[in-house]
């Protein structure tokens, strides 16, 4: 196994944050905020992996979109986005696109967040960088909020 840092100076899942989100009067799927668990930010092309579970299924990446700054990314759009800044004082929002989001009650979210520190050279790899696991799961509750 390879080295992998883990700095959780903060829970990357933000409770109180789940709920459905609408579009065009309906529900278009659901929605978290996220914390970067780490002591700095970072651009968003450092992000290697982003992935989501939720009550055990996982989520397919075409229905991830990564929101910060007032703009949306999807997950292979993440790569690519070197000009946007992830600040640890910031939360991001992802956004699941599911037709009618999530029912009232406790989920069980799974976030897999890996990125790569690119002031970290891995030792003796010619262009590794040290990955940084700011993964999280927990039970969070969706309240459904009236229109």
């Amino acid at each position: 196994m390879g080295f992998v840092m883990k700095v959780k100076l903060t829970e990357t899942l933000r409770d109180g944050t789940l709920m459905n989100y609408y579009e065009n009067s309906g529900i278009a799927g659901y929605q978290f905020d996220v914390r970067l668990a780490y002591y700095r930010g970072h651009y968003l092309s450092v992000i290697d992996q982003l992935k989501v579970e939720v009550d055990h299924q996982e989520v397919e990446d075409q229905d991830i979109r990564f929101c910060i700054n007032g703009k949306e990314f999807a997950v292979w759009e993440l790569r690519e986005a070197f000009y946007e800044f992830w600040s640890i004082k910031d939360a991001a929002v992802i956004k699941v696109c599911k037709d009618g989001g999530l029912t009232s009650g406790e989920h069980n979210v799974k976030l897999t967040l890996m990125f790569r520190c690119p002031y970290l050279p891995l030792p003796g790899a010619e262009y590794g960088y040290t990955p940084v696991d700011s993964c999280d799961e927990k039970v969070m509750t969706l309240v459904e909020h009236t229109r």
